[in-house]
């Protein structure tokens, strides 16, 4: 078990960030490009990571259980083809705005835009279905990069981002910069349009009203 103020490597750090942020269960398929964020996880035995057989499938687990309990799904795969498998269920969550976030394993930064093994653009990969997508650059900056992918996933229309882990700050040492958990942000009411919209209701000859879910 790790103290507080070690020297701890980056999937330590992101495992314990993940915690902070409230999480207590992810899917995923292991894979090679993430360990260190597994390895990091046994140190916190309450948190269940279940292991699927294919990443779409684990995308939609994680769609699943965001709408069911209302927090952010959190969805782990490997580069690549891993980060491909999870697209369809991205998409999904997009089109219904549930909140998620993939951790998705990335090549290390020296050998980025090396055409390295598997890897993938994934900011121009996921433009078209995510609400952000971010690459940790740093170990000292993977407190500030969770909190703020959670915050945006939640944060007005609700929605699903992307986080990259070059494997080489995964393996980094580096201490931990605990940032508080994201709060959830929804734009407010306005008054003048509601009280326009109810008089326009209140004299309709045949009101209808559409529900939503409230994004």
């Amino acid at each position: 078990m790790a103290i507080q103020g070690d020297s701890l490597n980056g999937g330590q750090i992101l495992a314990n960030s993940l915690v902070r942020q409230g999480v207590n269960a992810a899917f995923g398929v292991p894979g090679e490009s993430f360990l260190p964020l597994l390895n990091g996880l046994v140190d916190h035995p309450q948190f269940r990571f279940i292991t699927c057989r294919q990443e779409g499938g684990a995308a939609y687990m994680a769609e699943a259980y965001a709408k069911l309990t209302g927090k952010p799904g959190v969805v782990m795969v490997t580069r690549g083809p891993g980060a491909s498998n999870a697209m369809i269920g991205m998409h999904t969550a997009y089109q219904d705005s549930t909140p998620m976030v993939l951790l998705v394993g990335q090549v290390g930064t020296d050998m980025v835009e090396r055409e390295a093994f598997q890897e993938i653009d994934y900011r121009r990969m996921f433009s078209e279905c995510a609400k952000w997508v971010g690459s940790v650059d740093r170990v000292d900056r993977i407190d500030e990069f969770v909190s703020h992918a959670f915050h945006v996933a939640q944060a007005g229309r609700k929605g699903p981002v992307v986080l990259a882990l070059p494997e080489d700050v995964l393996y980094m040492s580096g201490q931990e910069n605990p940032v508080p958990p994201a709060h959830i942000v929804q734009p407010g009411l306005d008054r003048v349009e509601f009280s326009r919209a109810l008089k326009e209701f209140s004299q309709a000859k045949n009101p209808l009203i559409i529900a939503g879910g409230g994004n």
